[in-house]
């Protein structure tokens, strides 16, 4: 039989599944009766955790309480903590950079060296880009409840060009890309799918009625609304470079890339300056042809020009 310190341990792991669990199945988990459950669970009340009886079938679940007890986190569930905090350290969540570090060293000095080994490794390994506009807390909050009730969702953007509009939405999931948060959702006034920048967003409280979700959009749009669409300056271009080139040279988070033919490949991919675009143009390093827009065709003519007549004359 486990220990009475083990089997705690055990219970409170199995009671933070997301189900219900009958006294029965508790015991056959635990190895012990059902009346050894029931004074588990109440020494587990008297720590301070919430465990809910459940009527009619004499189980259990974990409540909601007053105050945050200790919990138990598994290898993995331990690893993506220490991720998200140090990601939410950097400042892509507004005003929870200090909280953020105070769990983390609380996390981390209660970390095996195993774990904190692979957390290390990740971390080298992996690039996570900063400098993006962080979001207010209760905004990002107050987005994903809409998402996970099926709620309507009204709020008042903010688009690229500083033009304030009001949006009526079925919003569909949150999506963060290392750079900024997004929300993918079905716009109710233009009868179509919508990707919104998230920091440009004030939600309309309270939100709207429940909705039945739609089917999901196609992965390939909701990439395209993420890499490109809350930016100023979208552009269209053909790269004479096959597509596994060229993607090498875009990350799925920064432009869609679709190959046209073996040697041709089609690149969708935004900027908020002309500027910029013509700088990574630039720097792509293949013949490439703008389709759009033309104010950026016009401004690398111009730019070509001054070049041009930089250059000393023979």
């Amino acid at each position: 039989m486990i220990e009475t310190s083990a089997r705690l341990l055990k219970l409170l792991s199995l009671l933070q599944q997301p189900k219900e669990w009958s006294g029965t199945a508790l015991a056959g988990e635990l190895g012990v009766g059902v009346r050894t459950v029931r004074r588990d669970v109440d020494k587990l009340r008297n720590l301070g955790y919430p465990v809910d009886a459940i009527p009619g079938v004499a189980g259990y679940r974990l409540g909601a309480g007053a105050a945050l007890p200790p919990l138990l986190l598994d290898d993995e569930e331990a690893i993506a903590v220490a991720i998200g905090l140090r990601a939410a350290a950097s400042g892509t969540v507004a005003g929870t950079e200090e909280s953020s570090v105070r769990a983390l060293t609380k996390l981390e000095q209660v970390l095996p060296s195993r774990l904190r080994h692979r957390i290390e490794l990740l971390q080298q390994i992996a690039v996570t880009p900063s400098g993006g506009p962080s979001v207010q807390p209760d905004v990002l909050l107050a987005v994903a409840a809409a998402c996970r009730d099926h709620q309507r969702l009204r709020f008042d953007y903010s688009n690229h060009d500083g033009t304030a509009t009001t949006r009526t939405t079925e919003p569909h999931r949150l999506v963060h890309t290392g750079r900024r948060w997004y929300l993918v959702a079905w716009d109710l006034d233009r009868d179509d799918w919508r990707t919104f920048r998230v920091d440009r967003v004030e939600p309309r409280i309270p939100t709207g009625p429940r909705f039945t979700p739609r089917e999901v959009p196609d992965l390939t749009t909701t990439n395209r609304g993420v890499a490109y669409g809350g930016y100023r300056y979208q552009t269209r271009l053909l790269v004479h470079a096959p597509v596994e080139q060229v993607a090498d040279k875009f990350g799925p988070n920064v432009a869609t890339v679709t190959s046209v033919d073996a040697t041709t490949t089609l690149v969708e991919t935004g900027a908020n300056s002309l500027e910029q675009l013509a700088l990574h143009l630039g720097l792509l390093g293949y013949p490439l042809e703008i389709q759009s827009p033309p104010e950026l065709i016009d401004h690398i003519r111009e730019l070509t020009t001054r070049l041009a007549a930089a250059i000393p004359a023979s």
